[in-house]
């Protein structure tokens, strides 16, 4: 099996970016999360419409690109889940603690 070696954040495309990119890219390596992605879509989609309001097919693949976007925010990890789970479990556990079904028989 071979070894894989992890490379260094920023070192793996160091070579393609200039000097300006590369310390834009540093700092891009601090960004968490794409709501800013998501908002710069929307602005760009909203000015294609304004610009090219008859070109439907190119409109389509903006939002969906968009609604992929969006779908990957709030797609949650395996981990995740797993949390969510466990924490539904826990809170049901104990309203069936505070407030037992009665049985029906």
């Amino acid at each position: 099996m071979a070894k894989t070696r992890r490379v260094a954040a920023g070192r793996f495309y160091a070579d393609a970016l200039d000097a300006a990119e590369q310390a834009e890219f540093a700092e891009a390596l601090t960004v968490d999360g794409i709501e800013e992605e998501i908002a710069l879509l929307r602005l760009r989609l909203r000015r294609f419409v304004q610009e090219h309001p008859e070109d439907l097919p190119l409109l389509f693949r903006g939002v969906e690109l968009l609604s992929r976007v969006v779908g990957t925010k709030y797609r949650l990890s395996k981990q995740e889940k797993a949390a969510v789970k466990s924490s539904m479990q826990a809170v049901l556990g104990e309203l069936d603690r505070l407030w037992p079904l009665k049985d029906a028989s």
